[in-house]
């Protein structure tokens, strides 16, 4: 790319200091702040990645224009800028894979589709083996991917040396690494990015997105809801959309309708900023301290994160045995990182279903459709999930690709079991 001509540097930096002197009205927003309308055709809950998705695909693609999203607190507030960042489709069972890669691809060109971009960073996910055994079924699950057209490729001890040098892969070790799967598409995506990209161009479609308006109840008459109770006055909808990753069971609670779902904690953190170290996404989990995955951030930051917490919260505090096995894991990879400072720790609230899929299905009655359950998987699965189920909102049938996903399979048996946390799932 060729440097900027100097009238256009200096147009730059002359931008930048008016705006830090000029005050908060120089700034225009990314989307409008308009009123919230006595009814609508559809009303979303939850202006996450999940519920503005949506938006954005029920207004660009069904036709549909009377859409409002209603968020408790702020856009981007919750889960979808609380993870860390992860975008992948290596998963086994073929639901999964062809979901997710569904939605890898749209990463792949989400910048585009939204004028806005979302830095995908196609870095490359490592999933490290320390066993034979996990070596195994690290190639069953590279072998599934690549017989649905998904790329992955199995890493013996040579090639995980030419691809990942930083890593030091032949150094001694208390559990030495044997090989890899890798997912070259895989990598990460900034998230608020990805927020901010799907608020601003639901919005251009005139999207009503109204911040600091809780949802409190839902009206229904007969089989159909007809609206929802919030903290700015009642909302007539033909259709209510659920997306509030993280207290889902709540939403059940209020419809009368409970869920398979518990709600906990995931930690993550972020050092200080250092010189580029690490080129791509690693998950490795030792039987000593579990699962660590960490990569490095465009700003230098290492992103970590791990395991649940295990027990069912909503508090988003961290738990400090927690986050010391995140990062023993981390220096078991990467030695050289001990005197590196975390800056920050966050967590996020996940919604685990009993299989570790998500719920994508109406739920009680004909007109009201839940988003929820997402696991480990939420923010990677945000532009497959926001075209699928828009086509499902608009038309009333579930396309194929989330068909599985429906609330009756805990019934059935039709169960999904594929926590989607790397090659050791751990049960809850």
């Amino acid at each position: 790319m060729s440097a900027l001509p100097a009238s256009a540097r200096h147009y730059s930096a002359w931008s930048l200091l008016r705006a830090r002197f000029a005050g908060s009205g120089y700034w225009r927003p990314l989307w409008a702040g308009r009123k919230l309308k006595p009814a609508y055709d559809v009303v979303i809950v939850g202006a996450g990645g999940h519920g503005l998705a949506s938006a954005f695909h029920l207004a660009r693609d069904q036709g549909m224009r009377r859409i409002a999203v209603l968020e408790k607190r702020l856009v981007g507030y919750g889960n979808v800028g609380r993870n860390t960042t992860i975008v992948r489709s290596n998963y086994l069972l073929p639901e999964n894979h062809y979901f997710y890669e569904d939605s890898l691809r749209r990463w792949e060109t989400l910048s585009h589709d939204l004028n806005y971009n979302v830095m995908y960073s196609p870095r490359g996910v490592v999933d490290l083996a320390l066993t034979d055994d996990s070596m195994l079924a690290l190639a069953r699950r590279g072998n599934a991917m690549r017989l649905a057209g998904i790329d992955a490729e199995l890493l013996d001890l040579a090639a995980l040396e030419r691809f990942a040098p930083e890593l030091e892969a032949r150094r001694k070790r208390r559990f030495p690494i044997v090989g890899a799967l890798l997912q070259r598409r895989g990598g990460t995506v900034r998230h608020d990015a990805v927020a901010w990209g799907y608020a601003r161009a639901a919005s251009a479609l005139g999207v009503d997105i109204i911040e600091d308006c809780e949802v409190t109840g839902v009206r229904t008459a007969g089989n159909a809801a007809t609206g929802v109770e919030s903290t700015r006055g009642y909302v007539q909808a033909d259709r209510v959309v659920f997306a509030t990753a993280g207290h889902t069971g709540m939403i059940g609670a209020m419809l009368g309708t409970p869920l398979p779902i518990e709600t906990h904690l995931l930690q993550a953190m972020v050092s200080e900023p250092i010189k580029p170290l690490i080129n791509s996404v690693y998950v490795y989990v030792s039987p000593g301290h579990g699962e660590t995955y960490i990569c490095q951030s465009d700003r230098g930051g290492l992103v970590m994160g791990g395991h649940l917490d295990g027990f069912p919260s909503y508090t988003r505090e961290g738990v400090w045995h927690r986050l010391e096995d995140v990062v023993q894991g981390a220096l078991e990879l990467f030695p050289r990182i001990g005197g590196v400072k975390i800056l920050r720790q966050w967590a996020g609230t996940n919604d685990m279903t009993m299989d570790g899929s998500p719920i994508m299905d109406r739920l009680r009655y004909d007109n009201v459709f839940v988003n929820a359950g997402w696991c480990y998987g939420g923010f990677k699965a945000i532009p497959a999930s926001g075209a699928a189920f828009a086509k499902f909102v608009a038309s009333g049938t579930a396309p194929d690709l989330i068909r599985a996903y429906r609330l009756s399979r805990f019934a059935s048996g039709h169960l999904l079991d594929e926590p989607g946390q790397g090659p050791f799932p751990v049960r809850l």
